[in-house]
């Protein structure tokens, strides 16, 4: 096997255990998984949630988002600045695209490579990484 097949056949693995991850959320619009990936070995993870502590709810009556839920990738890189680890370097496994906040902390973390399989409408994160020589790579989520 080529290792860009290895690479891919690498890539929706992970790709799959952050869909499954992302079943861990509460949210009802949109469930998101996120694991940081470094040297093939998981070193992070989170979904799409409401901090520590408060109610595990994500929108208000009306459907909407509310402002302080935590993103799938922000949850993931804040589990990392608790721990022993080291995310400089590592590979970014996101269900859904993105946003630009996200992709601000993707770029702090030293995160090399994002890999995700859906499409977020507004593409300002995807843009911003690839200004940051971010590596991304998009595989629909109809190949996991």
């Amino acid at each position: 096997m080529k290792e860009l097949d290895k690479q891919k056949a690498l890539d929706i693995r992970y790709l799959r255990m952050a869909k499954i991850w992302a079943e861990n959320s509460y949210c009802k619009r949109r469930q998101v998984g996120a694991l940081i990936v470094k040297d093939k070995m998981i070193i992070s993870d989170g979904y799409n949630g409401t901090p520590s502590g408060f109610e595990n709810v994500c929108e208000d009556e009306d459907g909407a988002t509310k402002p302080y839920v935590l993103h799938a990738e922000a949850n993931a890189i804040t589990k990392i600045a608790r721990s022993n680890n080291n995310s400089g370097g590592s590979t970014l496994y996101v269900t859904a695209s993105p946003c630009i906040e996200c992709a601000k902390l993707i770029i702090q973390a030293g995160i090399k490579r994002v890999v995700y399989s859906e499409k977020y409408r507004l593409t300002d994160g995807i843009e911003l990484l690839e200004r940051a020589g971010i590596e991304m790579v998009y595989i629909d989520k109809g190949e996991l």
